[in-house]
């Protein structure tokens, strides 16, 4: 697709061209726009719910309103629920907050590893009973 091509086709999915995508430049906006097609508006991996979740608690640890007004909206759009946003929340806020831990105990990554390793195998044996 060229630039042309490009806006056309966002106009198209979007019924706009936003602003802040019409300030990149010309080469950078017809490669970004094929991913953020596909990762927000397209079937992936992940169904899109999902996708907007997790964007919705790394846009929670960033600390960016840009990226959860969006966010917070598409999973809207996608069904998510109040239920899921409050879950959503606390697992943003647990998973940053376990790593503040860890990290002020600086402690040592290898044993982590081992300790993680040796609960897994656990659970999985467990799991399989």
């Amino acid at each position: 697709m060229n630039y042309e091509e490009t806006l056309e086709d966002m106009e198209k999915t979007l019924g706009t061209i936003p602003g802040f995508m019409k300030a990149l430049p010309e080469d950078v906006l017809i490669q970004e726009w094929p991913l953020f097609k596909t990762y927000n508006f397209e079937v992936t991996k992940i169904p899109a719910k999902y996708r907007e979740l997790m964007g919705l608690a790394v846009a929670a640890n960033i600390k960016c309103p840009y990226c959860s007004l969006f966010h917070k909206g598409a999973a809207q759009m996608n069904g998510a629920t109040e239920e899921e946003f409050a879950e959503t929340a606390f697992l943003a806020s647990y998973t940053a907050r376990w790593s503040a831990i860890i990290h002020a105990q600086h402690y040592d990554y290898q044993k982590f590893k081992e300790e993680f390793e040796q609960i897994g195998e656990y659970l999985q044996k467990t799991m399989q009973k």
